[in-house]
């Protein structure tokens, strides 16, 4: 078996801008494992908020030697970007050698298309209606806001796109009072869930704090080690692959999740169509689907998912899978 990672830059669509900063290109590592003349793929983008880089990660995967299992990384990496790429990669090597789709071998129903969310970056409330204009047609639109003066914004989406459903993600940016003082402004204004309001550290505050609408936890939901500390927080858990270290964690941290009595979100870092591929079996069904990682770039893989009026389609065995 032969592991390889290589480095591959996309370029945006436009800048994307969120309360921790901005950038014009998605920088992704790619994972390659080959055996017996097959190779599969899988893709992971380190994110910088919970201790990664490309160097870093990097590092972990080339650390890694001998036949690998899926279930062997639970004791060769933790739960992040890292598990996440080699994880992937060897679902796709499986299928490929057994001539399966991985939705077969994993023993889910037949994926569909899920409508996705569309995410506009944060900006002034000017650019952000026009932006939110431009997109009007979609029924889902995801804000990015994390600021003190998030009303006007989010005043100006609503005018720019009155009918769609929207969603907010404050990227940890707010206090419990400004999430208290905007609460019912959400509600006012359609806003159908709210993902992450308070920094993870801080996120004690919602405990008894009245929910009008439905809180999901991000950054403070990674693997299914996490729930525990979730309960009486939260409402909805957004299960991405970079933090469940791959699709088998994120297949238990669903199931997990759903017992409990959570509501699933599944949602992605910006990357290519190889890193949303298996994220679109874990979708199936959610409360909200925020896959629009290809959407945001001016660029993508070959064999890229197809996105149209029923939303964002499981991969062609091309693609991976």
């Amino acid at each position: 078996m032969r592991i390889e990672v290589s480095r591959d830059v996309f370029r945006l669509a436009q800048v994307f801008t969120i309360s921790r900063g901005s950038r014009t290109e998605a920088q992704v590592l790619t994972v390659r494992i080959t055996e017996g003349g097959v190779t599969g793929w899988g893709e992971c983008v380190p994110y910088a908020r919970y201790g990664e880089t490309l160097e870093s990660v990097t590092a972990e995967i080339e650390a890694l030697s001998g036949s690998l299992t899926r279930e062997a990384l639970y004791d060769l990496l933790p739960a992040g970007a890292a598990r996440n790429a080699v994880d992937c990669a060897l679902w796709d090597l499986q299928a490929k050698q057994a001539g399966k789709r991985v939705w077969e071998l994993a023993g889910l129903a037949q994926p569909e298309p899920e409508i996705t969310a569309f995410t506009l970056s944060l900006d002034s409330p000017d650019k952000m209606r026009e932006q939110a204009a431009l997109h009007a047609h979609r029924p889902l639109l995801k804000i990015k806001l994390g600021t003190p003066d998030d009303m006007p914004r989010l005043e100006a989406v609503r005018a720019g796109a009155p009918d769609a459903q929207i969603i907010i993600d404050a990227n940890e940016g707010w206090s419990a009072e400004v999430y208290a003082d905007l609460a019912p402004h959400l509600v006012r204004l359609g806003v159908s869930l709210v993902e992450q309001p308070l920094p993870a550290g801080d996120d004690d505050a919602l405990i008894g704090m009245d929910r009008p609408v439905p809180v999901c936890a991000d950054e403070s939901c990674h693997d299914r080690a996490s729930l525990a500390a979730l309960k009486g927080k939260y409402d909805v858990v957004n299960i991405k692959l970079d933090k469940t270290g791959g699709l088998t964690e994120a297949l238990a941290l669903r199931d997990a999740a759903v017992a409990q009595g959570f509501e699933v979100m599944v949602g992605c870092m910006v990357g290519s169509s190889l890193a949303m591929a298996p994220a679109t079996l874990v979708a199936q069904g959610a409360k909200v689907v925020d896959l629009d990682g290809p959407l945001l770039l001016a660029e993508d893989r070959a064999d890229a998912l197809t996105f149209d009026a029923a939303g964002v389609h499981p991969p062609a065995a091309k693609l991976w899978g």
